[in-house]
């Protein structure tokens, strides 16, 4: 079995990753704004567009974690890779 090897330059697209998600959820969050401001207020569309936009805005608020937990994995790869080199 091939052990994963980690280098500190995997950071870079993981971290594009992030800036391109958090762009997208942005737009989409207003676009959905946007089509909620259309609709007749307390509809069942309505109501479904407003609870898609709690649901999707709650992503965002955990994107920190998202990328401290990748982070850490990536150093700790690093870090084990190294130990058992020596």
């Amino acid at each position: 079995m091939e052990q994963a090897k980690f280098q500190v330059q995997d950071i870079l697209p993981v971290a594009l990753t992030i800036v391109v998600a958090g762009i997208g959820l942005a737009y989409g969050l207003n676009v959905l704004g946007d089509v909620k401001s259309d609709m007749t207020v307390n509809s069942s569309e309505a109501n479904a567009t407003q609870d898609t936009i709690t649901a999707v805005a709650k992503f965002p608020s955990k994107l920190g974690l998202i990328v401290t937990v990748i982070v850490a994995a990536i150093l700790i790869g690093i870090l084990v890779r190294y130990l058992m080199v020596r």
